[in-house]
């Protein structure tokens, strides 16, 4: 859900009727994660997407259906077709091979799919409210809902863990479940994931046993290119295309302006080495160096490569490359942290123009975030989804 939040917030703040329906569980060659969501309001507006396309018709009508009874319903599908499995009201309806909604993942994987009517005067609507306008804020949130067990615990209760670790919020039960939530909550956001976890409906093991989906969001990722050169503007594009916070920064006032790169979202006129060393940076960060130039690169990757960066690509020729990695010998690094450099930087695409190039760089960017081969899938037996649904428990 959080993954629509700025559209959720701008229809809540318009005080629309909605439900949303949200993937909660994957199995196979699913087309979306766990915290992939769809919204629809009482006009048939829709927001988001569960598939990718397979299945959009149906879940659109699940979601018109429960804003008229006000019924929360888990639908499943697959390959051969999907029956619902009710939840609010505790009643269940299961579908059949004559059910229109029993359409199917041409991928051949499943689906399950929560859907949560959120109308005025529902009691969990606050909620829902705070934690997609947290989100749209680009403020650090989770929220947990209980997605499989007893079915009373379904009606769209949620647990919100705000920025400063407080919880609001809760799943139905005694405040013991709500404290085990929170804690696998906030392990979750520190980690910058969406996953699962169970508890037993008392807190702890004890109880029927619930799995509880866990959504985060967090601020953007930082991508920073040291290097006000021609091949960076393509590369600024293509970080934001993945999502990224992107900064520029060079120590040349002359090609470090905003008319040269509009679409960066921080233009920074400093030395490489002393702007890291005065800003914030963490695990999801991404560096992309495209100096080439030793008096810029050298002391920059000399403090870059001994921070727990996500990732630290070089440009670069391979003749470049071998001598830039001499020099950083020489500055004192080791052979554990020079292997962290990612240079010459990119996949090899046969890339030339810039934006190639930028392409080459993102998709080595995907590549490392993901675990990924970087190998075209054709012809190969392997996973096209890398990142499976994280459980704690």
């Amino acid at each position: 859900m959080l993954d629509i939040a700025e559209e959720l917030h701008r229809w809540f703040t318009e005080g629309r009727d909605l439900a949303v329906a949200t993937v909660v569980a994957v199995e196979g060659s699913a087309p979306r994660p766990p915290g992939a969501a769809l919204a629809v309001d009482r006009a048939g507006e829709v927001i988001g997407s569960v598939s990718g396309g397979c299945v959009e018709g149906a879940v659109h009508a699940l979601c018109r259906q429960a804003l008229e009874d006000g019924r929360t319903v888990r639908e499943r599908f697959g390959h051969e077709g999907g029956g619902h499995e009710g939840g609010g009201n505790g009643n269940d309806a299961e579908g059949d091979d004559g059910d229109p909604l029993a359409v199917g993942l041409t991928c051949g994987g499943v689906l399950d799919v929560l859907v949560v009517p959120v109308r005025a005067g529902d009691p969990h609507r606050e909620v829902y409210e705070a934690a997609a306008a947290l989100a749209a804020a680009d403020r650090p949130t989770a929220l947990a809902r209980v997605v499989a067990g007893p079915a009373a615990r379904y009606g769209g209760r949620a647990l919100l863990l705000h920025p400063d670790g407080r919880h609001t919020g809760g799943l139905g039960g005694p405040p013991a479940l709500d404290r085990t939530v929170a804690a696998g909550a906030r392990a979750f956001l520190d980690a910058g994931r969406t996953g699962t976890l169970e508890a037993g409906e008392r807190g702890s093991r004890c109880g029927a046993p619930l799995t509880v989906l866990v959504e985060t969001s967090l601020p953007p990722p930082r991508m920073i290119v040291f290097g006000a050169v021609d091949f960076a503007a393509a590369l600024v594009r293509a970080g934001k295309l993945l999502g990224h916070h992107v900064t520029v920064c060079d120590a040349r006032p002359v090609f470090t302006t905003r008319a040269r790169f509009p679409e960066a979202d921080e233009i920074v006129v400093d030395w490489p080495h002393r702007y890291l060393d005065r800003t914030r940076v963490d695990a999801r960060t991404a560096l992309c160096v495209l100096t080439h130039d030793p008096k810029f690169d050298v002391p920059l990757l000399c403090r870059a490569l001994r921070l727990p960066l996500a990732y630290v690509g070089a440009m670069g020729s391979r003749r470049t490359h071998e001598d830039r990695l001499r020099r950083l010998r020489e500055a004192g690094l080791t052979e554990g942290e020079l292997s962290r450099l990612r240079s010459p930087i990119g996949l090899d695409l046969g890339a030339r123009t810039p934006e190639e190039t930028a392409v080459s760089i993102a998709a080595e960017l995907v590549a490392v975030r993901r675990g990924g081969t970087g190998v075209p899938l054709t012809g190969t037996e392997l996973l096209i989804h890398h990142e499976a649904a994280v459980r704690m428990g």
